[in-house]
């Protein structure tokens, strides 16, 4: 319905994904770097280890966790690109982080 301008070329971001660079509009999400990169998982879940990308793109379904500069469990998909962001795929299970777990009364 709406195609760009084919004059006008968006600037790019130059990210790595599983250690291969990618160039992506700037502007975009983590996730859809990982789209770009082509990948055929960005993470598995937890119980039967089946693959997982991004799937809604705003942050319900949590498919698109990945690890984006050494942090894991982040939603790729609110991640806008920087350059020399490195995203890599979450493995196992995710921990939560120290001090945000609830509190269990004993």
């Amino acid at each position: 319905m709406f195609a760009p301008r084919p004059d006008i070329r968006p600037a790019t971001v130059e990210v790595f994904v599983e250690g291969r660079p990618v160039l992506v509009p700037e502007g975009a999400s983590a996730a859809a770097a990982v789209l770009l990169a082509g990948l055929p998982a960005i993470r598995e879940t937890p119980v039967g280890g089946a693959p997982r990308l991004p799937y809604c793109m705003m942050g319900i379904c949590f498919d698109c966790l990945a690890e984006i500069d050494g942090v894991a469990n982040r939603q790729a998909c609110m991640v806008t690109v920087e350059p020399g962001m490195r995203i890599a795929a979450q493995r196992g299970a995710r921990q939560a982080r120290p001090g945000t777990a609830p509190e269990v009364a004993a």
